[in-house]
């Protein structure tokens, strides 16, 4: 059975869960990791070398590792963070914002300029990891096997992207919230950590969009017993049909920005027309500076 708990909250019990489920070019390691993760430097932000294949079973083995160390009464969270170009043009010049991206123990390339950077660099890159594309893909991949919660989104997108993802992917839903728009407060605070001890979920989605998210995970992931948290900002809005998403061959063509652009103008043009436009060129100059472009 579903309980609400307050505005916004919607959490099961692992219980009740349980019955209803029956700036260089060189690609360097990221210390934070125990194994080699391969990543590429864009105006100092460290891009990771993955594509889907690649992050889903990254993501998954964390998942496992961190149910297993939960059991054991071991501390562990991870965090992922999904960024394209207008991560690289806020963390220019947001240095907190880039000590998040920094400390994340994967950054995965979302968006068709850092593809094509790779590209340029010899890398083996074909196309952008999507935060909508990974939340959906995960959980079609794993099914019920693990327990999920959903975290940001306007009041009631959260619970109907859950909702959604359940009847479609057969995913264990332990719980969602919709925070306010502004710094949680400590009673808040209290209650969140409470609410994660009672649904104890495996993942968290964070759907606060950047820089936002990015900052809410760098926070929240060592304090939080949640074996891994995933950023993937507009997906709440786009899988939970609140929004409708560009058509597949303006995602693949890299225009999907003009089309959000174009349903969105007052929100979104200072990111499209301005702070990606400004990191491009940035990003054109340190390659000019640096001999790569001839």
């Amino acid at each position: 059975m579903q309980r609400q708990s307050g505005r916004g909250v919607h959490l099961f019990s692992r219980r009740q869960t349980a019955q209803r489920r029956g700036t260089d070019s060189s690609v360097h390691p990221n210390p934070k990791q125990t194994h080699t993760e391969r990543f590429f430097s864009v105006l100092g932000v460290r891009v990771s070398v993955v594509q889907m294949g690649d992050a889903i079973p990254r993501i998954e083995q964390w998942v496992r590792g961190g149910i297993q160390g939960r059991t054991q009464g071991r501390r562990c969270g991870r965090y992922v963070a999904v960024t394209g170009m207008h991560g690289i043009g806020e963390a220019k010049n947001n240095p907190a914002f880039r000590y998040a991206l920094d400390q994340a123990d994967l950054v995965v390339p979302d968006g068709m300029p850092l593809i094509w950077l790779a590209r340029w660099r010899g890398l083996p890159l074909r196309e952008r990891v999507c935060g909508a594309d990974l939340l959906e893909a995960f959980c079609r991949q794993t099914g019920p096997q693990y327990r999920h919660f959903f975290y940001g989104g306007a009041p009631g997108v959260a619970h109907t992207l859950g909702r959604e993802l359940s009847r479609r992917t057969d995913i264990t839903v332990a719980g969602t919230y919709a925070p306010p728009f502004r710094t949680l407060n400590e009673r808040e605070e209290h209650d969140l950590s409470r609410m994660i001890d009672i649904t104890a979920p495996d993942i968290l989605w964070v759907g606060l969009g950047t820089p936002k998210q990015e900052r809410w995970m760098l926070d929240h992931h060592a304090t939080l017993q949640i074996p891994v948290m995933v950023g993937v900002g507009a997906a709440f809005d786009m899988l939970s049909g609140t929004t409708r998403r560009a058509p597949s061959w303006m995602q693949h063509c890299g225009l999907e920005w003009l089309y959000r652009l174009c349903r969105e103008p007052r929100r979104l043009w200072k990111r499209y027309l301005i702070t990606i436009p400004m990191a491009m060129w940035s990003v054109l100059l340190n390659e000019l500076l640096s001999g790569r472009v001839q």
